[in-house]
């Protein structure tokens, strides 16, 4: 039924730049390119810009960025505008008006009182009949739509109007948009044919919806429906787009990490859901963390690294390169960074902490000399050490685990892990002495006694 190999693909992806770069467009965007791209075709890129007040350079740049972040290899360089292509819309309506398709209407603009012309299409009245790719066989009885507008004036089409122009202009094969525009094709396909319009063939895609299946909502959930706080937030743009393309299509099996090609490869858009997709951010999160796993060395320790210089003033080289593998355990999007600092988290690992003597004992003991005869062997065992037993976790556990499980392991390691970070929660103080290094382990137990003297 959608086969079209005799004729070569084209789609659109038609944003309007009256606010920031939705999420739900992005995967819009993102479903064009895959059907697009598997059949052979051509994205096109137009901008519905004819709202003069709320269309904006600055929600143009944001939607171009977004799509060339998301890797959609499209030309940017001339997009097809609206608000240049009045004098096309004119002729459209002139032809229509003089065939007796659609007319001049006067009508009470009751704002003001007065009467205004608009043009209005003439209704046939007839049953409208399509094959939407997605939803299957729809067919609508378009009578009661009577005879509706589609121009406040002849220099002032409306949107469905230009909408239908500008995909026949622009060679439009096919329409893949939201699943709003089922109640807009109606309409558009009557004034296809009072155009003499060649009928795209037709895709409407489920909403992405939140966890309660509302639909995502710039009024409740801010930006974040907007795909910059993504971008803003360190999340990557590969697992975005894998995350994008699961929502509301899979192509079977249980494999749930695919790249852009093998997406593309596998892409087929009767396998799209017509039930609402879940924007489900923990499963955003498990994706982008197995993608940061991904990463090359050097890529992950310059994006961790340029996140804690943000909230940092100073990263020690040695400690940092240590405390790397620590720091991506902990995150699944390079944002989080800045929050767990923010937190206290993670800044021990650069910064040293104050704190009270008593944090130093461990609950079950009352006797502060405890803790200063367990941190005096580890100070002494420590500072006896070769240079080798600092190169790992496991070789400086070993020099620890007989004592405190002689000892007592909450009684030796919490004093030792305590000095160490300064912190309630943090990593073992294995791995604390590890990421720290030896100088600045043995500094950290020193202030820890001093504290206690």
């Amino acid at each position: 039924m959608f086969n079209t190999k005799k004729t070569k693909i084209i789609t659109r992806f038609p944003p309007s730049p009256t606010g920031w770069f939705h999420i739900g467009n992005a995967r819009t965007a993102l479903f064009n390119y895959f059907f697009t791209k598997k059949n052979g075709g051509e994205l096109l890129f137009r901008l519905e810009d004819t709202d003069r007040e709320r269309s904006k350079d600055e929600y143009s740049l944001d939607i171009v960025e977004g799509l060339k972040w998301l890797g959609v290899d499209i030309d940017y360089n001339k997009p097809y505008k609206q608000s240049e292509h009045g004098q096309t819309y004119k002729k459209y309506l002139e032809k229509i008006i003089a065939d007796g398709k659609a007319y001049i209407s006067k009508e009470e603009v009751k704002e003001e009182g007065q009467r205004a012309e608009v043009i209005r299409l003439r209704n046939p009245g007839t049953k409208v009949s399509y094959d939407d790719m997605i939803r299957g066989h729809i067919e609508v009885d378009t009578t009661e739509l009577g005879d509706f507008i589609i121009a406040k004036s002849i220099t002032e089409p409306l949107y469905h109007f230009a909408v239908v122009v500008d995909d026949f202009e622009m060679g439009v094969t096919h329409v893949i948009r939201g699943e709003d525009g089922i109640y807009n094709t109606p309409r558009q396909i009557l004034i296809e044919e009072a155009i003499g319009a060649t009928r795209p063939i037709y895709g409407h895609m489920p909403f992405i919806l939140n966890e309660d299946r509302s639909k995502l909502s710039k009024r409740k959930q801010g930006e974040l429906v907007s795909l910059t706080y993504y971008r803003k937030q360190g999340y990557l743009p590969e697992a975005m787009v894998n995350f994008l393309a699961f929502c509301g299509w899979n192509p079977g099996g249980t494999e749930e990490i695919m790249s852009m090609n093998e997406i593309i490869e596998k892409f087929d858009i009767m396998k799209v859901q017509k039930a609402g997709a879940i924007f489900n951010r923990e499963k955003l999160n498990w994706i982008n963390k197995e993608y940061i796993k991904k990463l090359p060395q050097e890529i992950l320790s310059s994006s961790v690294l340029e996140r804690l210089q943000k909230v940092l003033t100073e990263t020690n080289k040695d400690i940092f390169e240590r405390a790397l593998p620590f720091i991506v355990e902990r995150i699944s999007y390079f944002g989080e960074i800045e929050t767990l600092c923010a937190e206290g988290d993670l800044v021990y690992f650069f910064v040293r902490s104050s704190y009270g003597k008593e944090k130093l004992l461990w609950k079950q003991d009352k006797d502060l000399e405890v803790a200063r005869r367990h941190l005096e062997y580890a100070q002494d065992i420590l500072g006896k050490s070769d240079t080798d037993t600092w190169k790992s976790v496991d070789s400086l556990k070993a020099l620890f685990w007989s004592y405190a499980e002689e000892n007592g392991k909450g009684s030796v390691l919490w004093p030792l892990r305590y000095s160490l970070s300064g912190r309630d929660k943090s990593p073992d103080p294995f791995s604390m002495a590890y990421i720290l290094g030896r100088e600045e382990a043995l500094i950290r137990i020193k202030l820890a006694l001093d504290y206690l003297s």
